[in-house]
């Protein structure tokens, strides 16, 4: 009997194609641009950053689903590999499976043909293998695992980057306080551990609540800087500010996601619907050119909570805590803008 394929695995065929294709052949454009003002700045490609977000909108899937935040997930490592870092070295992958360690990616390519390929293949159409690939990843803080959303890391390093995700599209008097308390705990526990990965939230949220709640828009956006500037919080964070028509709005339940509480240790359980859909190229762009329209206010975000500040700050903290040895194409990328 065939298992009926989850939103999230629909969503999936979408993101990775929408990624391929402002990547064509896998070749990422730079993203560091010298200003009018001759300053080195990080320029995000918000044109695939709206496309990603307007999937969720497309699938009308619910916060619960994991979809409306997957979407922010796919965008920053899509902008990460703009920088410089790999596929392998970025989580999640552009392809199946999102969580891959560099080490086993490495054993593949070494491998000789007849023994690469049937391997190559049995970790690409399983859902998950058990301690060695996953659709999600934990690491573990000063006292308890986390899953984090984005994930730069390696055996021989340790966790590099982290960034958590969250977003939020309604209910934002009701889901605030909780959001903001959850990001505190989380970046207290994975800075104690681990103090010299570069470590980040970013915030989805949209822009209706300028208009519907303009007293708690300004306590978040408060609360977001004060969450980047502590010393024993987050290195930066981040504010994505969506607008979209209420006719391509997500079902509010008002109900908030489950908690996701501390994870057990052990190999992540993998539903069998999330395994790998066949890439239907055509159906995808179809669906693609039906994306309910997004905007990304840049003006109404505050400096201090810019995407683009955001991104040249954990690059940046991610490359001074190397040996210039380490990561080279992003060192070249920095060191070599383009005019904006």
């Amino acid at each position: 009997m065939a298992v009926k394929q989850s939103l999230k695995a629909k969503a999936w065929v979408v993101f990775d194609r929408i990624v391929a294709v402002a990547a064509p052949g896998g070749t990422h454009s730079n993203p560091w641009v010298i200003n009018n003002e001759g300053q080195l700045c990080f320029e995000p490609d918000y044109d695939t950053l709206a496309k990603l977000l307007g999937v969720p909108l497309f699938l009308k899937a619910e916060t619960q689903s994991g979809v409306p935040a997957l979407a922010l997930d796919v965008w920053l490592s899509y902008e990460l590999r703009r920088a410089g870092f790999t596929n392998d070295e970025v989580w999640p992958r552009p392809v199946h499976p999102r969580i891959l360690p560099a080490p086993v990616a490495s054993l593949l390519a070494s491998l000789p043909r007849s023994l690469r390929d049937p391997l190559a293949d049995r970790v690409s159409t399983q859902a998950s293998i058990a301690g060695v690939t996953a659709s999600s990843a934990s690491i573990l803080g000063k006292n308890y695992l986390k899953q984090v959303d984005v994930i730069i890391t390696d055996w021989a390093t340790g966790p590099e980057l982290l960034i958590s995700t969250k977003r939020m599209d309604s209910s934002y008097g009701k889901n605030a306080p909780n959001r903001i308390e959850e990001s505190y705990g989380d970046a207290k526990n994975l800075r104690l551990r681990h103090p010299l990965a570069a470590l980040g939230f970013v915030f989805g949220l949209r822009s209706d609540i300028l208009q519907k709640e303009p007293a708690t828009a300004e306590w978040l956006f408060d609360l977001l800087a004060k969450l980047g500037r502590e010393d024993d919080a987050y290195h930066a964070t981040c504010l994505v500010l969506m607008e979209y028509s209420d006719a391509a709005a997500l079902p509010d339940t008002g109900e908030e996601p489950p908690p996701v509480g501390v994870p057990e240790p052990g190999p992540e359980p993998e539903k069998e619907e999330d395994a790998p859909a066949p890439t239907q190229v055509s159906e995808a762009d179809r669906q693609i050119a039906q994306l309910p329209r997004v905007t990304i206010l840049e003006g109404n975000t505050p400096d201090d909570l810019a995407p683009s500040r955001f991104l040249a700050a954990m690059v940046t903290r991610v490359l001074a805590a190397t040996p210039v040895n380490m990561h080279r194409d992003a060192r070249h990328r920095r060191a070599s803008p383009r005019p904006s």
